[in-house]
C-alpha cells in the first residue's frame, strides 16, 4: 500500500498517477492494493476527508495514454526518488523538468508536458502556460513547490476529448484500481431497508453523492416483507425463482428496490461526476475508528469516510434448545430472516412431510398461513407452537389473539398455544421435539421465528454505547451515536420525543429512520418524531395495520363496525397499486383532516369515563348498535342534523365499560376496528384492524399526546362506515 502525503495537491495528484503505473510497468502482483492520498486536518475538512482519490483530467489521461513504455519507467522512478525524499525540492524539480523536455521518442522538446499530471482540484479561471527558455531551465526551484497554485486546465482539443470520453477500462491504472474504493464521503454499513431509504434521501439533498455500501449479503438491497407474504402465494415457481412475487392485485414486482444497471461497480465510484451509489457484497466492517474515521473490513481493507450510517439491522434469534443441539439438528432448523432463507424454506416445503414453526408472532403467523395454504395441495403438515395464548398476543388484545388464532387455524395448520420445546434430538432423519406438555412431535423441518437480535458487534471495538434496555446502539433523537456516525433500522435505540426511549423491528420504521439518517447526514438535523407503523396480512383477506406502543399488557379501548368488501389487504392493494402500505399511507397524508389545533372534532364535550382501580380493563364499542342519533352516519350528516345527544353517549359509553370490565368473549368476525392502546389515559398506540389509509390520522393523535375523555368519538375520525352501502 503506498501511502502519499500532501493533501491531495498537485504534486500529489502527479504522485499517485506515477506510483500506479509504475506499479503496471514492474508487472507486480498487486492483490488488493490501495493507493491514497492523506491529506492534512486542515486540508481533509474541505476536500471530502482522508484518502480523497481524484479521477484523471484530460490532461493526464492524454499524457499518459502517450507516454512511451520504456520512457515512463525512467520518468517515474524520479517521482519515486521525490516521495522517498518527502518531496524534496531538488528531486521533484529536476524530475519535472526532465519529462518536461522529453517526448514519447526520448528526444528533447520546448513544448511543456505539464499537463500530463494536471492538478486534481479544477482552478476557477485558465492560466496560460509559461514556455520554457534557456532562463528558465537555469533557475534555482522556488523555495516551496508544494505551496504553489494548481495551473488551470485548458479547454481540451478533439483527441483529448474522445479520451476523456472513454470507458474506465481505458484508463491506464484501471486494472491496477482497488476493487473496493480507499474514500467515501458516505459510507453505508448494512445492505438493507434502512440503508436504501438514507442513499436515496442523501441523493436528494445531495445531487452528485457519491455513496458507498458495504453488506454482508450476496444481495442487492431488497425488501424483506414478499418474504412471508406474497412471494408464498404465487402459483408461478419460475417468477419465484426470480425473486418476483405477485401483489394481492396481481401485479408482478420484483422483491429487489433497483435493477443492477441503477449500481455503479465499487472502483469505478470516484469517477462518477453526478455520483451514484456501489454496493460491495459478501464484506463485514469489523471495526470503526471514529477519530480518523476510517472503517476496517474483514478481510482488513481500510475505508476513509467523511460521513458513516450503521444499518447492521438483527439477527435472526435462537432459542437455547436449539443451540445446544446436534448438528443434525441444527442442519434441520432454519432461522428465518433474508431472501436465503426463504430460498431454503421454499425448497423443503415442496419435499417435505411435516415442518414446526416455533413462534406466534408477526412473522411466525405470517409464514404459519403461507405454509398452510400450500399444505392444501400437498401431503405437508403445518404445525405451530408458541407460549403465548394466542397468536400474536403480545400485541394484539386477547379477544383479538384468539380470533386470529382461529383464522390461523382455518388455512390450514395446527396450532398449539402455551407450548414450548423442551427438548430437540435427531433420529432416522426426523427431528423429534419434545413439548412441556409431555408431547413429542417428529418432523422434517423447524422454522425459528422469534425475533430479533440486533448485530452490534461493531459497539465493542469502535467505542460505542449499546442500550442495555432495549439493546441496539444508543443514538439521540437525530439517531447520531457519535460525530459523524449515525444508526437507523432494527439496530437504533433512539430518543423518541413523543414516546421516550425505544427501538422498533420494522420494515417502516427502517424507512423513516433511515430516510431521517440520511438528511441528517447530510447536514439537516432533524429529530425523530415520524411515528413509524407496522403492517401484517394474515393471506390477502385479513390484515391490520399498527402505530406507537403496542402492547397487550396497556389498557385498550376498541370500537368496531361491520366490514365491506373493501376493507381487505386485497382490496387496498387492488386501489392503490402498492403492496408496502408503508408508501400507501404516507400518500395518505393529505387526507388529514384540516382542523390545526386537535385531531377531535368538536362535537361538545362528554363527561369522563369512570375508570376501575386495579382492573386492567379492554372496552369495546360496536358503532353498529348505537343509536343513530348518537353517532350519525357521516354521510347522512348535514348542517340540519340535531347535534349529538351527549348525555345518552356518555351514560350509554359508562354502561358499555362496566360490562365490560374484562374481555369479551370473541365473535366470529370482528369487522373492521380501532383498536387504542392507552398509558397514563394517553394514546400511545393504535392497531387499525381490516381499516387501511388512516394511519396518518393515528399517527397525529399519538403525536398531540393529549387525553381524551371519549374515545368513543376520537374512533369517528378514522371514518368506520366510510365504505358501507
Amino acid at each position: 500500500m503506498f501511502r502519499i502525503a500532501g493533501a491531495g495537491s498537485v504534486t500529489a495528484a502527479r504522485l499517485s498517477a506515477a506510483c500506479c503505473r509504475a506499479v503496471t510497468s514492474k508487472q507486480f502482483q498487486v492483490h488488493g492494493a490501495s493507493l491514497h492520498v492523506l491529506s492534512s486536518e486542515t486540508s481533509r475538512k474541505t476536500r471530502n476527508g482522508p484518502a480523497h482519490r481524484t479521477p484523471p483530467s484530460w490532461q493526464s489521461v492524454r499524457a499518459m495514454a502517450s507516454a512511451g513504455e520504456s520512457q515512463s519507467k525512467i520518468n517515474y522512478l524520479f517521482y519515486g526518488l521525490a516521495v522517498l525524499f518527502g518531496g524534496g525540492g531538488i528531486v521533484y524539480w529536476w524530475s519535472r523538468k526532465y519529462m518536461r523536455e522529453t517526448s514519447k521518442d526520448g528526444s528533447t522538446s520546448k513544448k511543456a508536458a505539464a499537463p500530463a499530471a494536471a492538478a486534481s482540484k479544477e482552478a476557477t479561471e485558465p492560466v496560460a502556460e509559461t514556455p520554457v527558455t534557456a532562463t528558465t531551465k537555469s533557475e534555482a526551484p522556488p523555495a516551496q513547490p508544494a505551496a504553489a497554485e494548481a495551473p488551470a486546465e485548458a479547454a481540451p482539443d478533439a483527441e483529448s476529448k474522445k479520451l476523456l470520453d472513454a470507458t474506465p477500462q481505458s484508463y491506464p491504472d484501471y486494472e491496477v484500481m482497488p476493487e473496493i474504493p480507499g474514500h467515501a464521503k458516505y459510507l453505508l454499513i448494512g445492505g438493507g431497508t434502512a440503508s436504501f431509504a438514507a442513499f436515496r434521501a442523501i441523493r436528494a439533498s445531495d445531487a452528485k453523492a457519491q455513496v458507498l455500501v458495504v453488506t454482508e449479503e450476496e444481495e442487492l438491497p431488497y425488501m424483506r416483507p414478499p418474504l412471508s407474504k406474497e412471494l408464498w402465494y404465487s402459483d408461478e415457481p419460475k417468477l419465484v425463482e426470480k425473486m418476483k412475487f405477485k401483489q394481492w392485485n396481481g401485479k408482478e414486482r420484483s422483491v429487489y428496490y433497483n435493477p443492477p444497471s441503477f449500481y455503479v461497480e465499487p472502483k469505478e465510484l470516484a469517477y462518477q461526476e453526478n455520483g451514484g451509489v456501489a454496493v460491495v457484497k459478501g464484506r463485514k466492517v469489523m471495526k470503526l475508528d471514529p477519530q480518523k474515521q476510517v472503517a476496517v473490513l474483514d478481510n482488513g481493507w481500510e475505508i476513509f469516510y467523511d460521513k458513516v450510517l450503521i444499518a447492521t439491522g438483527g439477527r435472526p434469534r435462537n432459542i437455547p434448545v436449539f443451540e445446544r443441539a446436534s448438528q443434525e439438528v441444527k442442519d434441520r432448523v432454519t432461522l428465518f430472516r433474508g431472501i436465503k432463507d426463504f430460498k431454503r424454506l421454499d425448497e423443503v416445503s415442496k419435499n417435505a412431510s411435516s415442518i414446526v414453526v416455533v413462534g406466534g408472532g408477526f412473522l411466525g403467523s405470517e409464514l404459519t398461513c403461507a405454509l398452510g395454504k400450500r399444505s392444501r395441495d400437498s401431503s405437508l403438515k403445518v404445525i405451530q407452537m408458541f407460549p403465548e395464548a394466542g397468536n400474536m398476543g403480545k400485541v394484539l388484545p386477547e379477544y383479538l389473539s384468539q380470533w386470529t388464532t382461529a383464522k390461523v387455524r382455518g388455512e390450514g395448520a395446527t396450532v398449539k398455544p402455551e407450548t414450548f420445546v423442551k427438548r430437540a434430538r435427531y433420529s432416522d432423519g426426523k427431528v423429534i421435539l419434545k413439548l412441556n406438555t409431555g408431547e413429542e412431535i417428529s418432523t422434517d423441518h423447524v422454522v425459528v421465528a422469534v425475533g430479533l437480535e440486533p448485530n452490534t458487534e461493531l459497539a465493542k471495538e469502535s467505542g460505542l454505547e449499546v442500550d442495555d434496555t432495549y439493546g441496539g446502539f444508543r443514538v439521540n433523537a437525530e439517531l447520531e451515536a457519535r460525530s459523524d456516525i449515525w444508526v437507523a433500522g432494527d439496530a437504533s435505540s433512539f430518543y423518541d420525543i413523543k414516546l421516550g426511549r425505544r427501538r422498533v423491528e420494522h420494515h417502516d420504521h427502517a424507512v423513516v429512520s433511515g430516510r431521517l439518517a440520511g438528511e441528517n447526514m447530510t447536514g439537516a438535523k432533524k429529530p425523530y418524531w415520524h411515528q413509524s407503523m407496522f403492517w401484517s396480512d394474515l393471506g390477502p383477506d385479513v390484515g391490520y395495520e399498527a402505530i406507537g406502543i403496542v402492547d397487550s399488557s396497556l389498557p385498550t379501548v376498541a370500537v368496531f363496525a361491520k366490514a365491506t368488501e373493501k376493507d381487505t389487504p386485497r382490496a387496498v392493494v387492488e386501489e392503490t397499486g402498492e403492496s408496502l402500505r408503508s408508501v400507501t399511507e404516507t400518500e395518505a397524508e393529505a387526507t388529514l383532516p384540516a382542523k390545526e389545533e386537535g385531531v377531535v372534532a368538536e362535537s361538545g364535550e362528554t363527561t369522563a369515563t369512570p375508570e376501575v382501580e386495579g382492573v386492567r380493563e379492554t372496552k369495546v364499542f360496536d358503532l353498529a348498535n348505537y343509536p343513530f342519533a348518537l353517532f350519525p352516519h357521516p354521510e347522512s350528516a348535514t348542517d340540519e342534523a340535531p347535534a349529538p345527544d351527549v348525555e345518552a353517549a356518555a351514560k350509554l359509553v359508562a354502561e358499555v365499560e362496566a360490562e365490560n370490565r374484562v374481555a369479551p368473549t370473541p365473535k366470529e368476525d370482528y369487522g373492521k376496528g380501532v383498536i387504542f392502546y392507552l398509558r397514563d389515559d394517553v394514546i400511545v398506540g393504535v392497531v387499525l384492524w381490516n381499516l387501511f389509509n388512516r394511519m396518518p390520522i393515528a399517527r397525529k393523535i399519538i403525536k398531540e399526546g393529549k387525553q381524551h375523555q371519549d374515545l368513543a368519538e376520537v374512533a369517528k375520525l378514522f371514518d368506520l362506515h366510510a365504505d358501507e352501502d
